[in-house]
């Protein structure tokens, strides 16, 4: 990954490998951490939108708000006072995607797949005490992301037992790998498509491969940006 930094108009442009600059007409907004400054988040985000797919941008906007760095309220707020700004455009469209109840980037990935097919979800929606990942708004069913963290018996025993109660309270709960999102969303669409009783149409899974297609999470995407940023002579 190379090192970004901004400069001023006049400064003198570093000439060392791995650093690339961005030169800004009016000096950038920074926090100083241990000594060092570091662009705030908003302009952090404003660098990285030229670059990054919308889902990569989206995952980057959830992560920080998750992280407490930024609010999505401030965000907006700060965004909607900008004109001009170099990846204003695309930071604007990930914003209408961005949940502040996100809680790990698949958890943002199985959100978007389901907005992308004009799936109507609400995410860490509360059921008697408990949150779930996704609920498919109009029914009793809900879709989860199952990472790493659901591995360990303890957690599979009370993952079990969260399961029987669910089943009690008659609500269906359907839980996905990385795998699913990424390699296998038509079934995921085909589960939302039966839950909600509509017809499945596997071609409503086109707009999730397109924007997938462009993210980090995918050969092709990491290509794209190696490309753009160089990488591929360096390696």
């Amino acid at each position: 990954m190379p090192v970004f930094v901004s400069l001023g108009q006049r400064d003198p442009r570093p000439l060392r490998d791995g650093i690339r600059s961005i030169r800004l007409t009016r000096p950038c907004a920074f926090d100083v951490v241990d000594g060092l400054r570091l662009a705030t988040p908003l302009e952090i985000l404003l660098a990285c939108a030229p670059d990054l797919g919308l889902v990569d941008l989206v995952v980057l906007i959830d992560g920080a708000v998750f992280a407490g760095d930024v609010t999505l309220e401030q965000l907006r707020d700060d965004v909607a006072t900008l004109r001009g700004r170099r990846g204003l455009r695309a930071l604007r469209r990930a914003l209408v995607l961005a949940d502040d109840r996100s809680e790990s980037p698949f958890e943002t990935l199985l959100r978007l797949l389901h907005v992308s097919c004009d799936g109507e979800v609400e995410p860490q929606h509360e059921i008697e005490g408990a949150r779930a990942d996704l609920w498919l708004v109009g029914t009793r069913t809900l879709h989860e992301y199952d990472g790493e963290v659901h591995l360990p018996r303890p957690q599979q025993r009370k993952d079990l037992r969260r399961l029987r109660r669910l089943d009690e309270q008659r609500w269906t709960r359907h839980g996905y790998t990385d795998d699913d999102v990424l390699r296998r969303a038509v079934t995921i669409l085909r589960d939302a498509d039966r839950a909600v009783g509509r017809e499945h149409l596997p071609e409503r899974i086109r707009p999730w491969h397109d924007l997938l297609r462009e993210s980090l999470f995918t050969p092709a995407g990491q290509a794209r940006l190696a490309r753009r940023w160089g990488a591929e002579e360096a390696a």
